[in-house]
């Protein structure tokens, strides 16, 4: 285990590595569509997931990458936590601090849906008053389909509830979210395709 010492001085030199990552261009187009992080070096995902690969899973760096307000940071705390240690307030934290649509799907895909607890997470969320917490909520539920996992009967009538309202939400990011996890869930068999089809026809 790294002392705190240790941990700062990984920081320090992870924040290094994002100036050579820089891309202007990238950092100019999110602030363009009214996205503001309060530094944003405008690195892109596969050289993140390459600084990930080489730091590895380490869950007191990833709580100090979370603390630092930084995009690189957050994205990168998302791919560094291992998912068997993060408790669940731990992850409940992370979400009251989670501010962009971009780290709310970072999130979900490179750490909430491998949470041993995922299902329950997810379906806390699809049902929040809150646009990031329902994305969240349907992205990991959309893997979880993808992956094969069923949901029993009361999961099922509340998935198709949240994911009905999901559709007439004002918010894209949410709507398209829903529809996606609609889609995900009608793969997993005729009965659910069917279920699914139901649900759209509402809409």
């Amino acid at each position: 285990m790294m002392s705190d010492e240790d941990v700062r001085a990984k920081i320090r030199e992870v924040k290094q590595s994002f100036r050579l990552m820089m891309d202007g261009a990238v950092a100019q187009s999110m602030r363009d569509k009214g996205v503001d992080y309060h530094l944003n070096w405008g690195a892109t995902l596969p050289r993140l997931q390459q600084k990930a690969a080489e730091l590895g899973k380490d869950y007191h760096l990833a709580i100090a990458l979370w603390k630092e307000n930084v995009r690189e940071c957050k994205i990168l705390a998302t791919m560094v936590m291992p998912a068997g240690e993060i408790l669940p307030e731990v992850v409940d934290i992370w979400m009251e601090q989670t501010e962009t649509v971009e780290i709310a799907e970072q999130a979900s895909m490179n750490l909430y849906q491998y949470l041993p607890y995922a299902p329950m997470k997810a379906y806390q969320w699809i049902a929040s008053d809150k646009d990031l917490y329902q994305l969240c909520g349907f992205h990991v539920l959309s893997r979880l389909f993808m992956n094969g996992q069923e949901p029993n009967e009361r999961g099922i009538n509340e998935f198709l509830d949240q994911a009905h309202a999901a559709l007439a939400s004002k918010n894209v990011s949410v709507r398209k979210a829903a529809l996606n996890s609609l889609n995900r869930f009608g793969s997993l068999g005729l009965v659910y395709q069917r279920l699914a089809d139901s649900v759209l026809r509402l809409k």
